[in-house]
């Protein structure tokens, strides 16, 4: 996961956005980065394998929903919520109270 690219504010599109939460395990993710939390990756409990998960994160990130940071060896992720809230005033707050049940539950272990 080293040098992690992330799309600056002016260019992250709806498109992108819309495609990533269109999956309901990238929706869970969002739902419980959505306390505004850092996550370290490896404490995301979710029902698919650890490179799908990996995959699922990859998408989040690329399409500028998430930053992830390493520190050493360990990977920390968290949601942009305010990068998101600049670009798309009240989206994510539209998207978090319309769609919980179509979200695949994520926690921690």
């Amino acid at each position: 996961m080293r040098n992690a690219e992330h799309p600056d504010v002016s260019e992250i599109t709806l498109a992108k956005v819309l495609s990533a939460l269109a999956d309901p395990l990238r929706l869970g993710v969002v739902y419980l980065l959505a306390d505004g939390e850092e996550r370290q990756w490896g404490e995301l409990d979710a029902p698919v394998s650890k490179s799908t998960l990996s995959h699922h994160l990859k998408t989040l990130r690329s399409a500028g929903v998430t930053r992830t940071r390493d520190e050493g060896t360990r990977c920390y992720v968290h949601l942009r919520s305010d990068d998101l809230e600049a670009r798309f005033p009240g989206l994510l707050t539209s998207l978090l109270d319309a769609a919980p049940a179509d979200a695949t539950p994520v926690g921690l272990k």
